[in-house]
């Protein structure tokens, strides 16, 4: 792989700053991440430098780019990639040095991670190395067939791998997910907690994705501890062997995904039939429970689920183990869970999913994931629960300020959290047959009248104090509420007016 290669995935979105085509046209041996003012003794020749510039100031700063760059140069460094997060921009004294010392220099936008482009650079490493032409396997046969059998008849995930690295001396492997889930690790692997887990994976060099029809949240990686324990075209047909592993798994899934959208359609339903609804219970393996929770989850910007809104989902309820559930996506396009629920476990699955949300947040930082969930029901009621799950996911995307993004239908308990789950349209017909008369009272006038509404509200109704935080005298306060009392047809000594007031300006 050459550095001009970074600058033609789009998907790093990486732009020149300076290079010439001889040294773009350079071999990437490896990749470091540094921020260190002196990094030379931590490099290796032919790597590619990421640097975040947190050692960078603007005291001395032609002095510092200087050395910085030196130190990459007399390193046999190939290509600098500077981060544009921290400062907004790459710095021109950088620029200068990289020029003077002919160190090629890409800039790194902020919404590009340096996971990405290490995973990237190791990714296409592995891949070109695995291409060459090669008479035998970098696997013993023997370990191959061994593996081919017990792929065969069906051998577990964790079988698989302790078999894969046991020819090599059992070296500690985790096999996570992207959200640090631990889904198979070798016999002499230490438990690794998910968040750490999340952290570990952001150093590519020891880890290498296995390649499966998967979504940012439920890819698998192998994940070595000890880097350079195990050669690269080994691990690459060890992954190789996973993902078909992984890919066989997919597809046995599906049919459980079928269930699940039987099952989802059932409790959507306007009437419920109790026999249809036992038998797709019965078909996910979640009949006969005491009671249920149903949660609803949708990923923002866009609002909707698709199928990464199920992985997210169904990666998150993987975090509860052994918690049985069953996800699909729902008729209302969010994804849906059914989670069996024991008795006296509910305030302590809101806090695990939680927690667990921060985790799903990290694999697409980018989105927000919000999740209603409803309070535990009989099967009998799931349709209702079903409800509160919307509702309460209604409220997590809308309210002001953002709820959290796990967001139980306890919540539901203000008004605000309440016209969250009332549809926008009828919330945009009352607020302008409420309001619609101040408005109309004239631009500046109109604007002036609606934040003095608001601040008498939020005051109680009174005089003095809202006086005293608009900064106008307290007849003046008496005479603006005269003025809404007129157009809005309201009066604010009643509470139900001053209720139906406060609900339109919480419609907005």
């Amino acid at each position: 792989m050459h550095v001009d290669h970074l600058l033609r995935l789009d998907r790093l979105d990486l732009s020149l700053v300076w290079g010439d085509e001889a040294l773009l046209g350079q071999e990437i041996a490896g990749i470091t991440a540094t921020d260190l003012e002196d990094p030379a003794r931590f490099l290796q020749p032919g790597e590619i430098v990421l640097s975040g510039l947190v050692w960078w100031s603007h005291d001395g700063a032609a002095a510092k780019a200087d050395r910085f760059v030196s130190a990459l140069r007399q390193a046999g460094a190939v290509a600098l990639l500077a981060g544009e997060e921290t400062l907004g921009h790459v710095p021109r004294e950088l620029t200068d040095a990289c020029r003077r010392h002919r160190v090629p220099l890409l800039a790194v936008p902020p919404h590009t991670s340096f996971r990405a482009i290490t995973e990237a650079v190791y990714l296409r490493q592995w891949g070109e190395l695995n291409r060459h032409p090669s008479d035998h396997h970098a696997l013993p046969e023997n370990v191959r067939l061994d593996l081919d059998r017990a792929f065969e008849r069906g051998a577990t995930t964790g079988e698989l791998l302790d078999r894969a690295f046991a020819h090599l001396g059992a070296p500690a492997c985790h096999l996570l997910t992207a959200s640090g889930r631990t889904v198979a690790r070798t016999g002499d692997a230490a438990e690794l907690p998910a968040q750490e887990a999340v952290g570990a994976l952001a150093d590519a060099r020891g880890t290498l994705r296995v390649e499966a029809q998967d979504t940012d949240f439920d890819a698998w990686y192998l994940h070595l501890p000890e880097k350079g324990q195990v050669p690269p075209r080994v691990l690459q047909e060890i992954a190789e062997l996973l993902g078909r592993h992984r890919r066989r798994e997919d597809r046995n899934r599906s049919g459980r995904g079928s269930s699940a959208a039987r099952l989802m359609e059932a409790i959507g339903a306007l009437h419920v039939d109790t026999d249809r609804l036992q038998r797709a219970l019965a078909s996910c393996g979640l009949a006969d429970r005491s009671s249920y929770l149903v949660l609803t989850a949708t990923l923002e910007p866009n609002g909707d689920a698709g199928a990464d809104g199920v992985a997210a989902l169904t990666e998150a309820l993987e975090h509860l183990q052994p918690a049985a559930f069953a996800v699909a996506l729902g008729d209302g396009e969010e994804a849906t869970a059914v989670l069996a629920h024991d008795d006296g476990a509910g305030d302590d699955t809101i806090e695990r999913l939680r927690e667990v949300s921060q985790l799903i947040r990290s694999c697409r930082p980018e989105s927000a994931w919000h999740v209603g969930v409803s309070n535990p029901v009989p099967a009998s009621a799931l349709n209702t629960a079903l409800t509160q799950a919307r509702y309460a996911l209604a409220g997590a995307r809308t309210a002001t300020p953002p709820s959290p993004r796990v967001a139980p239908i306890g919540d539901l308990g203000n008004l605000a959290m309440l016209l969250a789950g009332v549809p926008a349209s009828v919330r945009d017909v009352y607020r302008e047959t409420v309001l619609g008369p101040l408005a109309k009272a004239g631009r500046g006038s109109g604007a002036m009248l609606l934040e003095t509404l608001e601040v008498f509200l939020a005051h109680d109704c009174s005089w003095t104090r809202t006086a005293e935080t608009l900064h106008v005298h307290i007849n003046t306060v008496h005479y603006r509420v005269e003025r809404i009392e007129t157009l809005t047809g309201r009066d604010l000594s009643r509470l139900d007016d001053r209720v139906d007031l406060r609900a339109a300006l919480l419609s907005r």
